[in-house]
């Protein structure tokens, strides 16, 4: 009996799958060609987005305010919050009040770190601790306050001096006492800055000895955890730099600190016991910083340049990611919460991608405090008695 028939359907069965195997194959390349084109379209429109700049903007919504003389202001926690000599008010965009507090200050100065924020009386006795529910607890200390720092759980770092002796104190969040140090001048040097990590439980301290003529400054870590319980006054890790003045140490990220120097820059990086991670020459005498939780900012003065300013920004790591040029005459310049660079005067304000692009730049006819970004395009201009809410255009 013949086979032949059995034979034939075989191969019409191969052909039909072979067919199928072509047809799929063909709408996989289809998918491909379309997702790869997708992303080369997206791209572009990215690079337009992020290279596009504006000079002028829409206003959305414009909500009338009312402060008073000498009112300064900080975003907390997507919010605002305006504090003055004679007390803090958190609000929203609307100007709708969450809380206040009221107090009286000869020199009020501010730290927040994420939820919490304190406000304490520089070379005065009070400091006030506030989440974004409200307030939370009172310092009263026995010595002229110097600096103050809050962690991201209300523990409050404060450093005093007294008669040349430096001390510095640990609070709760509700103003419990927790920790005392001294720092005397003739053994350890004068204190210049203190760092409080987000977490509360390392400080970063900067002590400069000068002794017969020669300079000195030492970064000190310690740790209030159990394991700086094993270590004598809590310090793990000490760093001494001669003939370098250090005036600024900063907790950048919970486990990454910064020490910036009259002509190096630190990186600092450990969960215990930190360790230099990078040491950065500075051919420049930095003229200010500013910083968030990725990156640091430097701004040099320029010599031999059509641009009055020089920008370097720097990620955890120590690495340069951004060098701008500028000429415009600040009075603050910051990180906004996009990684965008706002530098501002009162009646000038300029934003700057990290790609080094002018992002923005206008001249206003009005006194301009305060600038946040909101989304995309949309930000808050916090001008002399109004929020403005704009989109860039």
């Amino acid at each position: 009996m013949s086979k032949k028939p059995y034979r034939l359907v075989e191969q019409e069965v191969d052909r039909l799958e072979l067919k199928i195997r072509k047809h799929r194959l063909k709408i996989v390349r289809t998918i491909l060609i379309l997702a790869v084109l997708g992303l080369i379209v997206a791209g572009i429109l990215y690079y337009l987005y992020q290279t596009k700049t504006y000079s002028d903007f829409q206003v959305l919504e414009t909500v009338e305010r009312q402060d008073t003389a000498g009112t300064r202001y900080a975003e907390f926690n997507g919010n605002i919050l305006k504090y003055s000599n004679d007390g803090a008010f958190y609000i929203d965009a609307q100007n709708q009040l969450f809380w206040n507090q009221t107090y009286e200050m000869q020199s009020p100065m501010l730290d927040i770190c994420e939820s919490y924020a304190a406000i304490a009386d520089e070379d005065g006795t009070k400091i006030y601790i506030m989440d974004t529910q409200g307030p939370c607890g009172e310092i009263e200390t026995t010595r002229p306050i110097q600096q103050v720092h809050v962690a991201n759980q209300g523990t409050v770092a404060v450093l005093m001096e007294e008669n040349g002796i430096g001390y510095i104190q640990l609070f709760d969040k509700s103003g419990t006492f927790l920790a005392e140090g001294e720092l005397h001048t003739q053994n350890s040097g004068y204190p210049l800055d203190i760092a409080i990590s987000n977490d509360g439980k390392k400080m970063a301290v900067a002590m400069l000895d000068v002794n017969e003529g020669t300079v000195k400054t030492t970064v000190a870590f310690y740790n209030f955890g159990s394991v700086g319980q094993n270590e004598i006054d809590n310090i793990v890790s000490s760093y001494p730099y001669s003939d370098v003045v250090i005036p600024k140490v900063e907790f950048l990220a919970n486990d990454v600190a910064v020490a910036v120097g009259d002509s190096r820059v630190i990186f600092y990086e450990g969960s215990q016991k930190p360790v230099v991670k990078e040491e950065i020459e500075m051919d420049r005498e930095i003229r200010s910083l500013f910083y968030n939780e990725r990156y640091l900012g430097l701004v040099f003065d320029n010599e031999n340049s059509e641009q009055t300013y020089g920008l370097e920004v720097y990620d955890t790591q120590g690495g340069q990611v951004a060098a701008i040029d500028f000429s415009t005459e600040y009075e603050s310049i910051e990180f906004l919460d996009n990684d965008e660079i706002c530098i501002r005067n009162n009646l000038e304000c300029s934003i700057y991608t990290l790609r080094g692009i002018q992002r923005f730049h206008y001249n206003f006819d009005r006194d301009l405090y305060k600038v946040i970004h909101t989304t995309g395009r949309q930000y808050l201009f916090l001008m002399s008695d109004t929020t403005e809410k704009v989109k860039l255009k």
